[in-house]
Parts: structure tokens; sequence; C-alpha cells
């Protein structure tokens, strides 16, 4: 009896590149991250702080009607609605904390997960380069990070001139909104560096977690001993905090909160960085296409 062989045929189509190959990496980490227990709750409290600010700028131009805040000479100060006040927001402590929370449930597996099930393969056996892979990981933390940052920027400008009724906020402060944009996408690229780097160390995602906890919270211990023993400001450089507090100062034109040159903390941000640039180029390592 005959036996048959089925061979293959060379695919002769045309190979189509998408403008934007990372955006289904993106939607995907978005997804995965609303997937995750208590993320929801957790990242509607990071939201809080935008909703007391913007209370803060509606009574600010209603204050007949909130008589008892003028009272306190503090409240009366804090709603003051000025590049202070969006320095504020966006340097607060809290919101600082909560935005390292949100990385851990949305950016610690981004690139261990990949690492631990070997899928790093199967990426680059589809037509994306190395540089799209990190694009569309980073746009995942860019997605949330601008809720908490840009958006609320823009619209505390927004509804600071809806609820004066006029546009003297704009002729008082014709840079803030550059201040808003420019802040926002450097604390975004800042922190995408910051969590993919510390992804990518380890393949297991809870020694991530913690890593990424650890770092931020004991560069900041760090600062404080150091601080204690030699009485110097200069040792606010080892805390990742207190560098963003500073260059968040300069860059809302405010009083610095440590007597160090902003431009060191922007330095040792942006070191980071770099280092964190270099680490990813070298443990994400992708394979030719064929075409």
């Amino acid at each position: 009896m005959p036996i048959k062989e089925k061979g293959y045929t060379h695919w002769e189509g045309e190979l189509k590149k998408s403008r934007y190959p990372w955006i289904p990496i993106t939607r995907k980490g978005i997804k995965l991250a609303f997937k995750k227990k208590f993320f929801k709750f957790t990242f509607f409290l990071t939201l809080i702080p935008a909703i007391v600010y913007l209370a803060g700028i509606y009574i600010s131009e209603r204050l007949e009607d909130f008589a008892f805040l003028v009272e306190n000479s503090k409240s009366v100060s804090f709603l003051k609605i000025n590049p202070g006040y969006f320095n504020s927001y966006f340097t607060q402590d809290f919101l600082l904390f909560m935005i390292v929370v949100v990385l851990v449930f949305c950016g610690a597996g981004l690139i261990s997960d990949d690492l631990r099930y070997n899928s790093l393969q199967l990426y680059f056996s589809r037509p994306i380069t190395k540089k799209d892979y990190f694009l569309g990981k980073a746009s995942v933390i860019a997605f949330f990070l601008f809720i908490l940052t840009l958006i609320p920027g823009i619209i505390f400008m927004l509804m600071k001139i809806i609820f004066s009724g006029n546009l003297r906020f704009i002729s008082d402060y014709p840079w803030l909104i550059l201040s808003v944009i420019g802040y926002s996408f450097f604390i975004t690229g800042f922190f995408a560096f910051y969590t993919l780097f510390v992804s990518s160390v380890n393949k297991n995602r809870r020694y991530v977690s913690i890593l990424m906890f650890g770092i931020f919270i004991f560069s900041d211990i760090l600062y404080g001993i150091f601080k204690g023993i030699f009485e110097s400001e200069y040792f606010s450089l080892l805390s990742i905090k207190a560098n963003i507090k500073q260059v968040g100062a300069a860059f809302f034109g405010q009083k610095l909160p440590h007597n160090v040159p902003w431009i060191y903390s922007f330095l040792v941000l942006l070191f980071i960085c770099a280092l964190a640039g270099f680490v990813l180029n070298k443990k994400v390592r992708g394979v030719e296409v064929a075409q």
C-alpha cells in the first residue's frame, strides 16, 4: 500500500508590521492588573487625595458657604490655590506611598512573570523588537500613573477656571500647565524604569514586590539614620522619596524641602533610570524573527 507524504509549502504572503505592536502588551497588562484581588479597592484609595484636593478647589471659591473653615488659619492657607497647592498634591507622602502600592499590583510581574515562564521567546518570535516590548510594559505603568498625576493636575486647573468663572488663574500662572505635564511625565518615567528594573531582577513576583517596597522605604530610613548621625541635608540624596520631593518643588517653583540643590536630586533619579535601562537591556534578550 503506497504511503503518501504530506509536505509543507513555504508561506509566500506579505508580512505587515503594525505601527503600534506594543499595544496588545499594554492592553493585556492593564486587564491582568484589574483582575488581581483587592486592586480595584486599592486603586480607589489612591484616588482619594485627588478627590479631596478637587473639593478644596471648590471650597476655595465658596468660602462664604464654608465659614467655619475660615476660623482655622491652616485651612485658609491650604485653600489658597497656587503652584504650592499643586506641589502639595503631587509630592505628598500618601500619594507617593500609594503609587508604589499600585506599582506592586500592576508592575511587579511585568517582566518577572515572563522570565519565570520563559515567555520572552514567545514575544520575540513575533515581529516586535526589544523597544516595542519595553514600551508595551512601560505603558502599563504610564496608564495608571497618568490617572494619578497628569489627569488630576489638568482637572484641577480646569475646575479652578470653571468654579472661578474667569481666566485669572491662567494669567497669574501661565507656566503651571507645563509644570503639571512635565512633572507628571518625569515621575511616570522614573517609576516606569524603577518598576521594570526591579521586576527584572528575579523570577519570583512576591520577592519582587517586597524588593520594590523595600528599596523605596529603606532608602528613606537610610537617609534618616545618616542625617541623625552627621546632621547633613545632603544625605537626603539617598532617599528616593526625598529626591522626588526636591524635583517636584523645583518644577512648581516652591521652596525646596531640603537645603540641597535640586539638580543633584534630579541627577540621582536620572542615574537610577540609566542604571535600570542598562540592566534591562542585559536581562531581556531577544531573537531575530525569520521573515
